[in-house]
């Protein structure tokens, strides 16, 4: 049995742990998940517990850690747009991108997933983080921050190196 597996995943007051089977269910003040998990989950008290020794029990202690977080927490990712006329809106359920496009971009908020525009930093919001960074993704690849200018979306905290142009290595060949 890993590591991971052996600590016991404490429930917090507000949220609802069901198993019936291998389906888990979480249910929260910030949503309901639910996953099919291997049979070795139980619920003891106020903690969550995995037994028997698969290679399946880290894994699956991390995706209930995940859920009950997320269900009473939340999670969120954060990308920054930069770039000028680079520009970010929410209009309902609908984030509305400007990107140098000959036409404006909006990427829809699926099920559970709420946008947060600040300072052009887009928050990804909602209970499931595997969701959270598909939607996140999704919105990165529209526009990836560029090698040369470092124009375009990077997650808050990601370093860019910066590469650089023609202008350089034209100087360097030149010298020569």
């Amino acid at each position: 049995m890993s590591k991971i597996a052996k600590k016991p995943i404490e429930i917090p007051v507000s949220v609802t742990v069901t198993v019936t089977g291998n389906q888990i269910a979480v249910k929260g003040p910030k949503g309901e998940l639910e996953a099919a998990l291997p049979p070795v989950v139980q619920v003891k008290d106020n903690f969550v517990v995995i037994e028997g020794d698969s290679q399946m029990t880290g894994m699956s202690r991390t995706m209930i850690f995940n859920m009950v977080k997320g269900v009473s927490e939340g999670w969120s990712k954060t990308l920054e747009l930069s770039g000028t006329g680079f520009r970010a809106q929410v209009t309902g359920k609908q984030l509305q991108l400007a990107l140098g496009f000959s036409h404006p971009v909006s990427v829809d908020a699926p099920e559970g997933i709420t946008f947060e525009v600040k300072e052009n930093k887009i928050s990804v919001m909602g209970a499931d983080r595997a969701l959270i960074g598909e939607v996140a993704d999704k919105i990165r690849k529209l526009k990836p921050a560029d090698v040369y200018k470092h124009k375009g979306f990077k997650y808050e905290g990601e370093k860019l190196i910066k590469k650089a142009g023609k202008a350089a290595k034209a100087g360097a060949v030149a010298a020569k």
